[in-house]
C-alpha cells in the first residue's frame, strides 16, 4: 500500500524506560493483545475477505478497502503492516480526524465517495491491518505525525512496543486489538502438512548359527539374517535352528524404530538311552573312566560316543565303545570270560595219561607231563591210563594262577 516513509527511532528510546510497565502481550508475529478480557469488542477486515481467511490476495496497483467495527462507542487506530515493515496510518489521519465509531457501527477505508484511493504498491508478501479500539483517546505523538500521514516506527513489533506503552496507564479492560491479514501478490503457499507418523518399525534379526527360522508373533517371517517390518508396540520374536535351544525375546518398537536382535544360539541338550546287561549278574560298568553302576543298568546320556567298560571279579573285563542318538536306545550285552587257571600235570608213569576236567577230556600227558588251561571255578580232575587205577583230585583253583599237580597212577 502506498504510503509516507519515515522513521523517527528517538521516539522508542525516549519511551523505552517505561516498556517494564506494559501489560500488554506481544505476539511472536508483533501484534499487541491485551491478556485481559473485555466486553469491548474490534473488528477489521478487508473487502474481499469478510470471513478473515487470511488468504485474499491483491495484485499490486489494485485498490483495496479496509473495514472497521466495534460492539461499544471506543476510539478506533488503524495500521496497515507491509510486507517490508512500513507502516501505514489509515485512522485517524489529516483527510478523517474523527476516529470515535459508535457500538455496532462498520466504518470503511476509503469511504464510499472518498476523493482518495487505497492502492496496493507492493512489495509482494504478507500485509497486515492493526485495529486497536479504546474508551479514551490515546496519544500516538511519540508512534505518528497525523498531519502528514507519516509513522515514525517500523516494523510490527516495534509497532506493537510503542502502543503497549500507549494503551499501559488506562484500565486494561478499556481497549483490545485485532488484526486482518491479506496478501500482495499471491497468498503464501502453506507449507506442506507434516509426514504422517510411520505406522511400522524394523527388525533386524541375525543369529549365530545363522539359517535360523525367525518366528515373529507365531508366524514365520524368515530366516537369518533377516530385516523384517513389524506394527509398532509389543512383538514376541523367537529365533529357532534344529539342534539348537530355541532364543524367545519380546521387544517393543515405537513407530519407524529400527531394533537389532542377535540371537546366540546354544546346542540342544538331547539324551538318547544306553543299556548295559551282562552274563555275569552284578558285574561294574564304567562309562569313560568313570564308574556309573552294575548290571542291569539304564542310563540316559548326551548324544555322542562312549566306552564301556564291564568287570567281575574271576573274568576277563569287557570293553566296546558305543554311539548313544538323542531319542534312541542302544544296548550293550557284555559276555565275560572267566579268567582261566594254568595247570602244570606231572604223572609218575611215562605212558600217555588222559585228562579230564569236570567230565571234559583237555589232553593227553607227553613223556609224564601236560600244560593245561582251565576256568577256575573248576571242581575235578581225573587221569585214565589202560592198567593203571584211575587217579581223581579234587581242584581249588586262583584265578589266573598257575598250579601244579602232581599225579602217582598205581597197577590194578
Amino acid at each position: 500500500m502506498r504510503h509516507n516513509k519515515g522513521i523517527f527511532v528517538t521516539a522508542l528510546v525516549t519511551l523505552s524506560g517505561m516498556l517494564a510497565l506494559a501489560q500488554p502481550r506481544i505476539t511472536p508475529q508483533g501484534i499487541i493483545v491485551n491478556p485481559v478480557p473485555t466486553d469491548l469488542q474490534v473488528k477489521t477486515w478487508v473487502d474481499k475477505d469478510p470471513g478473515k481467511t487470511g488468504n485474499s490476495s491483491y495484485r499490486i496497483g489494485e485498490n483495496i478497502t479496509l473495514y472497521v467495527q466495534v460492539n461499544q462507542d471506543a476510539y478506533v487506530y488503524l495500521f496497515n503492516i507491509n510486507a517490508d515493515g512500513k507502516i501505514d496510518l489509515i485512522l485517524p489521519n489529516n483527510l478523517s480526524r474523527d476516529n470515535l465509531l459508535r457500538a455496532g457501527e462498520i466504518r470503511a477505508f476509503p469511504p464510499p465517495g472518498a476523493n482518495y484511493r487505497f492502492t496496493i504498491s507492493g512489495p509482494e508478501g504478507r500485509d497486515q491491518v492493526l485495529a486497536i479500539a479504546s474508551k479514551q483517546q490515546l496519544s500516538l505523538a511519540d508512534i505518528a505525525d497525523v498531519e502528514r500521514g507519516q509513522v515514525r516506527v517500523q516494523g510490527a513489533e516495534n509497532l506493537a512496543r510503542a502502543l503497549s506503552i500507549v494503551v499501559t496507564p488506562i484500565p486494561q479492560q478499556s481497549w483490545v486489538s485485532d488484526v486482518a491479514t491479506y496478501w500482495v501478490g499471491r497468498p503464501q503457499t502453506p507449507p506442506p502438512p507434516p509426514p504422517p507418523p510411520p505406522s511400522s518399525a524394523t527388525l533386524n534379526v541375525n543369529s549365530n548359527p545363522q539359517g535360523a527360522q525367525v518366528i515373529v508373533n507365531g508366524q514365520l517371517v524368515g530366516q537369518t539374517p533377516l530385516t523384517v517390518s513389524v506394527r509398532p508396540g509389543r512383538s514376541e520374536v523367537e529365533v529357532r535352528l534344529r539342534g539348537y535351544v530355541s532364543y524367545l525375546t519380546t521387544v517393543q518398537p515405537r513407530p519407524g524404530e529400527s531394533v537389532n536382535i542377535f540371537a546366540t544360539l546354544q546346542p540342544e541338550v538331547r539324551n538318547g538311552t544306553l543299556l548295559v546287561n551282562s552274563n555275569v549278574g552284578g558285574a561294574e560298568v564304567w562309562i569313560n573312566g568313570a564308574r556309573s553302576g552294575r548290571t542291569p543298568l539304564q542310563l540316559s546320556l548326551r548324544e555322542g560316543t562312549y566306552e564301556v567298560v564291564v568287570r567281575a571279579g574271576g573274568y576277563n573285563e569287557f570293553r566296546t565303545s558305543v554311539r548313544v542318538v538323542a531319542d534312541q536306545t542302544v544296548r550293550v550285552e557284555a559276555r565275560l570270560t572267566p579268567i582261566q587257571t594254568t595247570l602244570e600235570i606231572s604223572v609218575n608213569i611215562a605212558v600217555p595219561v588222559r585228562i579230564f576236567v569236570d567230565g571234559n577230556e583237555l589232553g593227553t600227558t607227553q613223556n609224564g607231563s601236560l600244560r593245561i588251561t582251565v576256568n577256575p571255578d573248576a571242581h575235578e580232575l581225573v587221569a585214565l591210563a589202560p592198567g593203571y587205577r584211575a587217579e581223581v583230585v579234587q581242584l581249588r583253583l586262583s584265578p589266573g594262577a598257575t598250579q601244579q599237580i602232581r599225579l602217582s597212577m598205581d597197577r590194578l
